[in-house]
């Protein structure tokens, strides 16, 4: 890892040098936002709103409102992030009126500090204090580099391993591979029997990141004043190569990630592994259901043998956003909702999310086996990658479109009219053309 999270002074300085240059971005009031004398309880009864698009969240937000009867909490539920939630949060951000709480992904906080949507509750009773309840990177997510602020409350994650089929890796007498070199020798002998070790996912470019943060990569990163970009990077390069070679030698499908006939590639035995996040054990166990018993979890493939390291797919906050009137009492929710066991419980149960904080992977919901993992208690291995995910990784402020740009030139890869290598390199220039055109200091 050659990055360093960017420091609060450079989160300061891109939002000061947004509003020198008049972008309108930066126009939503920074004067609501909480400081360490403002983040009091207001007195009174407290109605508070919050937008999320996690499914039974409105279950679990009526234990909250049962056990605080003057701190009540009105759920809205919105589209996933990307596909609208977030433009509402902009929208409602410079019209006054958003929420006071809001669902946001991780590579998606630093867009939101950036044009200043996001209230940093350090100074909130209890909020600094909880950094030891959740898992590390989690926790780095939220501060951006930030050694005082905290701009939300590390809600699930996304710690990668590697999901196999165990009984067709024993039957063929092919080792499980532990590195990335075992694991290449292994595509080309389940390419000889007709199937393929996986799937190339075109359009999750953030699943993509986050084998580049396995390898110590990075894409994002600023020297106090400047943003500079690393899609490019040595780290990332050789992860490109890699994948490359697979495609290449037509030893990896290239079906639409979680398409029918994705789904159907997995339950007919066509795909052997999935590198992917804990959330992908549902995924799995309902897309391909022919398969029960007959899949099991392994640590993802190492660079080095020997290594330990892991990367992270996915993963989500709870923020308080701009123009809340209420910051303490939305900063105590939020806590709750990310901490409780009855609340991580449920969340759990309603909506599949695997908890950000540390108490969380000790529910009883992880400590039994799973029958379509032949029995294997598989949250053990997540939770030993969860704790193997470097914490210094940071997303950059435009990654909507730094994730089309490279996804377009990864369809263009898997047609065979360029290669992984020239979809990092044309990301690279987009998004640097990106941050200048929204006046944001990049180099280069």
């Amino acid at each position: 890892m050659q990055r360093k999270i960017m420091a609060a002074a450079t989160l300061v300085a891109v939002a000061s040098t947004l509003a020198l240059a008049g972008c309108s971005s930066s126009s939503s009031s920074t004067d609501s936002a909480s400081t360490a004398s403002s983040c009091a309880p207001s007195g009174g009864k407290v109605n508070l709103t919050y937008t999320s698009w996690v499914p039974g969240m409105d279950k679990v937000v009526d234990l909250w409102n049962q056990k605080n009867p003057d701190i009540q909490v009105t759920v809205q539920t919105g589209p996933n992030g990307n596909s609208g939630t977030y433009q509402n949060f902009f929208n409602e951000i410079k019209a006054g009126n958003a929420p006071d709480l809001g669902q946001i992904e991780y590579d998606a906080l630093p867009n939101f500090r950036v044009q200043n949507g996001l209230v940093d509750i350090s100074s909130c009773a209890n909020v600094t204090d909880s950094k030891s309840k959740f898992i590390d990177f989690t926790w780095k997510q939220v501060t951006l580099g930030d050694a005082k602020g905290v701009y939300a409350i590390p809600q699930d994650s996304g710690p990668i391993a590697m999901y196999y089929r165990k009984d067709l890796f024993d039957a063929a007498g092919i080792p499980v591979p532990t590195t990335w070199d075992e694991y290449a020798a292994d595509a080309a002998k389940i390419k000889a029997l007709g199937s393929y070790i996986t799937n190339f996912p075109k359009s999750d470019v953030n699943w993509f990141a986050g084998m580049v943060w396995q390898n110590g990569g990075d894409w994002f990163k600023n020297d106090g004043s400047n943003w500079t970009v690393d899609l490019t990077s040595a780290k990332s390069t050789q992860v490109a190569d890699y994948w490359q070679k697979l495609i290449s030698a037509g030893e990896v499908s290239k079906l639409a990630s979680f398409s029918d006939e994705w789904n159907n590639s997995f339950n007919t035995g066509q795909q052997w592994t999935w590198i992917s996040a804990v959330w992908g054990a549902t995924t799995l166990s309902s897309g391909a259901p022919d398969t029960a018993g007959k899949w099991a979890v392994a640590p993802m493939p190492q660079w080095t043998s020997g290594g330990k390291a892991a990367g992270d797919w996915g993963g989500s906050s709870t923020a308080v956003l701009t123009g809340s009137k209420h910051p303490y009492e939305a900063a105590q929710f939020a806590l709750w909702l990310n901490t409780d066991p009855d609340a991580l419980a449920l969340e759990n149960k309603l909506g599949g999310l695997y908890p950000a904080a540390t108490a969380g992977a000790d529910l009883p919901a992880f400590q039994s086996g799973s029958d379509f993992y032949g029995g294997q208690k598989i949250y053990d291995v997540f939770k030993t990658a969860a704790a193997q995910v470097n914490p210094d990784f940071t997303w950059g402020p435009t990654m909507t479109q730094t994730y089309t740009d490279v996804s377009d030139g990864f369809g263009t890869a898997l047609s065979g009219g360029g290669t992984l290598d020239d979809a990092l390199k044309v990301g690279q220039d987009k998004t640097i053309a990106a941050l200048k055109a929204q006046s944001i200091p990049v180099n280069g």
